[in-house]
């Protein structure tokens, strides 16, 4: 994680605090910090090393209808297919409820720069990405 940041400490906090559900036929939850034995299997099924958890809804973290969020999205999933990573679907949502959950993808092979651009490109605050050792960082872009 970065030290300076133009991001509020309150809301670098909710992303800590945040749960990423990684959907699909083997739902799991990611917490940052926190050692992802079901990460670590996905990442072995796919023989990847690293994935990152990338969210095309609510750019730098300003509301925007659901209608807008959804068209983004699909456009993420298909920009990834053309780029043939593999994808499995999720939802970043903070335990109590008061932000709206976020449809969001897991991007199984992702790199630390790559997911780095992708989410400077899609104008998120951070993105969480995983390494070999399993255990999800939150990078803030800003």
């Amino acid at each position: 994680m970065q030290s300076a940041s133009a991001i509020s400490s309150d809301l670098i906090q909710a992303y800590l605090e945040t749960e990423y559900r990684v959907l699909g036929e083997l739902p799991f939850t990611i917490r940052v910090g926190q050692l992802g034995s079901d990460l670590l299997l996905i990442h072995k099924r796919y023989r990847v090393n690293y994935s990152a958890f990338v969210t095309a809804w609510n750019p730098y973290s300003h509301l925007v209808d659901n209608s807008t969020n959804r068209e983004m999205q699909a456009a993420l999933g298909d920009k990834l297919r053309k780029r043939c990573l593999h994808f499995i679907e999720g939802i970043g949502q903070h335990p109590s409820n008061k932000w709206p959950g976020e449809d969001s993808y897991l991007v199984l092979g992702l790199t630390l720069e790559d997911a780095k651009d992708l989410g400077m490109q899609l104008e998120q605050n951070a993105i969480v990405w995983s390494g070999s050792d399993g255990i999800p960082q939150l990078i803030l872009l800003r």
